[in-house]
């Protein structure tokens, strides 16, 4: 079966993973696919490689990734995250 096929007979399917030479040959297919679907994924030798994602899922990534907690070393603290943490009062919460 040949991957244009594939690609039609996937439209109500999630779609398989396509080998990264197939998504440099067809970029402009699988970017429209991404766009309809939300992602595209790649496969490298036959093992997942990542996935090419639509505009819309790589805004959503951006922000999931911005609101992802950050640790720091105790004696590595911003200056600024110190003093909010001095000034903070239990059971408070923003200013």
């Amino acid at each position: 079966m040949d991957a244009k096929s594939d690609l039609t007979k996937t439209d109500t399917q999630i779609m398989k993973s396509i080998s990264a030479s197939e998504f440099c040959r067809n970029l402009r297919r699988y970017s429209k696919a991404a766009t309809a679907r939300g992602s595209v994924p790649i496969s490298s030798n036959g093992c997942p490689a990542g996935a090419f994602l639509s505009e819309q899922k790589y805004q959503h990534y951006l922000a999931l990734k911005g609101r992802e907690t950050k640790s720091h070393r105790i004696d590595e603290l911003p200056s600024d995250l110190i003093t909010d943490i001095e000034s903070s009062a239990y059971g408070t919460i923003g200013s």
